[in-house]
């Protein structure tokens, strides 16, 4: 009894000790709206459906809005919305495989990112040869087209002018390409058109209103 007496403070300092460690911190992203559920992807793993009340990995819906999610993790809430996370998984400073993607209400596959590091808005587009930006989109992120190859596009408003170069990078969440063939256009885009010579970089699965794009080896 006396022994034990002894080791009971011991072990009830290394029980304290063990208890004031801080635990890691899980990645949560929120990945798209699927009626009353929102799709989010925990830490590594794949994109779920979750509903108000639903628990996945710690992680449970508190509320769902037009704008994003409240989940609880831990004891703590915090609030998702549409755009402040990544959608990809994966490790940090361009390392990821993965990018998903989900369909909005017209079906289109579109996801914010950065080319050369500057913030762009992308809309996937599996019949276009090469990523295409607009020029006001490209002098905003100070791309120097006007040294590439100098070409006629075809546009929603006729024969254009456009130039070829090349993106040092085209970066989407945790998911970074380099080297990527683009296509400036003189007549302004809403939007980056994601096309072959990005996409080809990856495997391409879809699954109703996903998508995902794992990085070739």
């Amino acid at each position: 009894m006396t022994k034990l007496r002894r080791l009971l403070p011991a072990a009830l300092a290394a029980w304290c000790a063990l208890w004031l460690l801080p635990a890691q911190a899980q990645s949560v992203a929120l990945a798209g709206l699927l009626g009353s559920k929102v799709l989010l992807v925990v830490d590594a793993n794949p994109p779920r459906a979750m509903g108000v009340g639903d628990e996945y990995l710690g992680v449970k819906v508190i509320a769902v809005t037009r704008e994003g999610a409240i989940v609880e993790t831990n004891g703590t809430r915090s609030t998702l919305q549409f755009g402040e996370v990544p959608v990809s998984v994966g490790k940090r400073g361009g390392s990821g495989k993965r990018i998903t993607l989900v369909a909005d209400g017209r079906g289109h596959f579109m996801n914010s990112g950065s080319i050369n590091g500057q913030a762009m808005q992308f809309m996937v587009d599996t019949g276009a040869t090469t990523v295409s930006i607009g020029r006001p989109d490209a002098d905003r992120m100070g791309l120097k087209y006007q040294g590439g190859q100098s070409m006629r596009v075809s546009t929603a408003n006729g024969v254009g002018q456009g130039w070829r170069m090349r993106l040092d990078s085209v970066r989407i969440g945790d998911v970074e390409v380099f080297g990527i063939d683009a296509i400036i256009t003189a007549e302004p885009m809403p939007y980056v058109l994601l096309g072959n010579s990005f996409l080809n970089e990856f495997h391409m699965s879809r699954i109703n209103e996903l998508m995902v794009l794992e990085k070739r080896n």
